[in-house]
């Protein structure tokens, strides 16, 4: 399994970007974040029971067709730092002001909030990067309208490719149903991409905790250090995706039906799942923390256990050296014949005598 590429990052890394100018005017059109394409791309899928319909990179112009309650239309703008191109999205579809100025603050916290026409949803979505073992984060901001659901991403790419899937097969639910299930469904992949990243976190802190107990290092200390701050990221991120998807079970809305809101109460579980998960593996992230302070005092204990022993070995041995070694004319053991042999014999029944010992106490 690959290892963090920098132990050090810390979760401020995941979110800092360049804070928005104090004092304008609320519903200005500002972008707040890092510009992730070169240029956006629009995409959309109309359906119906019996009609499907989709295209990749188009114009915005081709897409106001679709305000038509006959079908339902998923249209999809990747790239909201092009601010000209939010702004065109907000005149063509009615959008309010305060709508499309959260839309372009990648940094905005999860939120529902409910317009005369509208209701908008941002949520952040996650993916574990395998080859760096990092969380990458990225803001979703989704409108809903009477005819339309209308997603604004910060790049290409998301957690939206099974609901395309079944959005292509003219069985199943989601075709029979509007654009308020749609949204729901499209939450739901969202939600379900919590998990996928918990998995891997989870098989990570595994990995973690094995190896802490063969071969406690900094190194891999570091590596629980940063799991615990990107833990602590997905629990501030997670809390208001719960809080957001409770609103919409208790929102009175038009456009949200009585069919689709049951469905909402059980992506609520789901959310309530995700955070007792992400405290859990703290938890355990913490645990490792103290299983890392345990292996290490236990191969201090060990090594001191064993230079006790040989302390306690060699004293014996200092002392016969350090009698013999004394330059008294009158011991007698100096001349006799075989003395070297004799002290010789002393200290190695002493070294063995105290092996024995040690062995018999047990305390090696």
């Amino acid at each position: 399994m690959a290892l963090f590429s920098n132990p050090l990052q810390t979760v401020t890394s995941l979110i800092r970007s360049p804070a928005k100018e104090i004092g304008l005017p609320p519903g200005t059109l500002i972008h707040v974040g890092e510009k992730k394409m070169d240029r956006t791309v629009i995409s959309y899928i109309d359906y119906s029971a019996d009609h499907y319909d989709a295209q990749t990179d188009v114009d915005l112009e081709s897409c106001l067709r679709f305000k038509n309650p006959e079908t339902v239309s998923w249209i999809n703008l990747d790239g909201v730092h092009d601010i000209a191109q939010v702004e065109a999205f907000g005149k063509s579809f009615d959008l309010h002001p305060l709508t499309l100025e959260d839309i372009l603050n990648t940094n905005h916290p999860a939120k529902f909030e409910e317009f005369d026409n509208s209701a908008l949803v941002i949520v952040k979505m996650f993916n574990f990067d395998e080859q760096d073992c990092r969380i990458q984060t990225e803001q979703i901001s989704l409108v809903l309208t009477v005819e339309n659901v209308l997603t604004f991403q910060e790049q290409s790419g998301d957690v939206f490719d099974a609901v395309r899937k079944r959005l292509r097969r003219k069985s199943g639910r989601i075709r029979q149903r509007g654009p308020d299930y749609l949204a729901y469904a499209l939450l739901d992949s969202v939600v379900d991409s919590y998990f996928h990243v918990l998995e891997k976190i989870g098989d990570r802190l595994d990995y973690l905790e094995t190896e802490l107990i063969d071969r406690p290092t900094q190194e891999l200390l570091h590596q629980v250090h940063q799991i615990k701050g990107q833990l602590n990221f997905l629990r501030k991120s997670a809390r208001p995706v719960r809080e957001l998807i409770d609103a919409l079970v208790h929102s009175e809305s038009p456009l949200l039906k009585d069919t689709t809101t049951i469905f909402l109460r059980d992506l609520y579980d789901h959310g309530k799942q995700v955070l007792d998960t992400v405290e859990s593996y703290r938890d355990s992230a913490s645990g490792l923390v103290d299983l890392y302070m345990s292996s290490v005092s236990q191969r201090t204990n060990e090594v001191m256990q064993v230079l006790t022993i040989m302390a306690s070995i060699f004293i014996p041995l200092t002392f016969i050296a350090g009698i013999y070694g004394m330059n008294f004319e009158l011991m007698p053991e100096l001349k006799w014949r075989y003395g070297y042999v004799m002290v010789w014999g002393v200290m190695i029944a002493c070294f063995l005598g105290m092996l024995w010992f040690f062995k018999r106490k047990k305390w090696f």
